[in-house]
């Protein structure tokens, strides 16, 4: 939302009676601790590779089961590192579904390489399977299975595929902190995954930060160097590279909200529960589906409607804010314009960006604050 004065900005956000993320809720209740990794940290004064990003990578690692953890500036750095170190560049081609953060494609084209869309499944919204076979030419190199809204996409099916036509695959987890199929977290089908630490997200720091996860050694070390100005050790370096990590305050406050994420997902779990029993029979709204054997850790809660403009409106007008998660599926942003892609390309894709509609959801909403909301996309298609 666009203000054209600061004092207007004010007076919305004293109108707000939900607010669509709540993070003063998470950091109030754990102000005695941040507390106290703030002096520490001031304390040591090692603000740049302190023991604590060790101690998170270690942390993080083991509670995903995978092998190897590289924290790095933000999640844009980590896939970047990735995919350069998987040896993804000019003439390659990387597949990516249509409806997703920038990112996943903008990296494949800073690389030299192209991205190639491809649209998502209609209940998951992750990348389908068979468009991914479909796309798959001789210079395909790399998938890029996004598991968005907090959901996983069908990672067996992609990685048998992959598998077949000997391509790599980088998960994107940012959206998906410790969501799962049939008890195996995201991040730990693909070659590597990349994670988010923005902080709106499941898991978030108090500013950037992001990480890669890896079972293959010789990636992660390869990894390591490529963000580490191409040395393994200062002074030592083999390859021109690139400057990207976590600092130690990011660090220190993840591990210790890695202690309460479980918690978090599951406040999110129950809010959408709620969301989804009691909007069932609601106008034309269409809700969320959790596929077989997954566990949906609800990053986003996003419904669809052809009315979503004016549910959007009606909402804000009631002090409900909301979110579009997104205005544009990639293929039709400025960005790929030039690729001259069609809506009918993407018609999943293209259908959650005429539709889609993100309501608020977080750890500490209250029982008030979702009845509110439900009494009033209620009323508005009873109206």
């Amino acid at each position: 939302m666009q203000f054209s004065t600061f004092r207007e900005k004010i007076n919305y956000l004293s109108s707000v009676r939900v607010p669509y993320l709540d993070l003063k809720f998470i950091h109030e209740s754990l102000q005695t601790e941040l507390q106290t990794i703030y002096s520490q940290v001031i304390d040591e004064s090692y603000f740049v590779y302190g023991k604590q990003v060790t101690e998170f990578e270690n942390l993080f690692s083991n509670k995903l089961g995978i092998k190897y953890c590289y924290s790095t500036g933000n999640c844009t750095d980590a896939l970047f590192i990735v995919l350069k170190m998987l040896g993804v560049g000019p003439d390659d081609e990387v597949i990516v579904p249509a409806m997703t953060w920038i990112t996943d494609a903008e990296v494949v084209s800073n690389l030299g390489a192209k991205p190639v869309f491809v649209d998502v499944d209609s209940e998951t919204y992750c990348l389908d399977p068979k468009a991914f076979e479909q796309a798959i030419t001789p210079r395909t190199k790399a998938v890029i299975p996004v598991h968005l809204y907090g959901q996983m996409a069908d990672m067996e099916a992609i990685s048998e595929i992959a598998t077949r036509h000997n391509i790599k695959v980088v998960e994107d987890c940012a959206q998906a902190h410790f969501a799962s199929h049939k008890e195996k977290y995201a991040g730990s089908f693909g070659d590597a995954a990349v994670f988010s630490f923005y902080p709106t997200k499941n898991l978030g720091a108090l500013g950037d930060a992001g990480a890669l996860v890896t079972d293959n050694k010789v990636l992660y070390k390869a990894c390591r160097k490529m963000a580490n100005h191409g040395a393994a050790d200062k002074h030592t370096h083999e390859f021109p590279g690139m400057n990207s990590r976590m600092d130690t305050l990011q660090a220190a406050v993840l591990s210790l909200k890695l202690n309460f994420i479980d918690e978090w997902n599951g406040q999110r779990n129950k809010i959408a529960k709620k969301y989804s029993e009691s909007l069932s029979v609601c106008g034309d709204l269409v809700l969320p589906k959790t596929a077989a054997g997954n566990n949906h850790v609800f990053h986003i809660y996003n419904v669809l409607t052809s009315r979503r403009e004016e549910l959007k409106s009606f909402l804000n007008e009631n002090g409900i804010q909301t979110q579009i998660h997104y205005p544009k599926a990639l293929p039709f942003t400025k960005a790929y314009l030039d690729f001259g892609l069609k809506p009918t390309d993407f018609p999943v894709s293209f259908k959650l960006q005429e539709k889609g509609l993100s309501l608020p959801i977080f750890p500490g909403m209250t029982d008030e604050q979702q009845e509110y909301v439900i009494d009033k996309v209620r009323a508005f298609f009873a109206g």
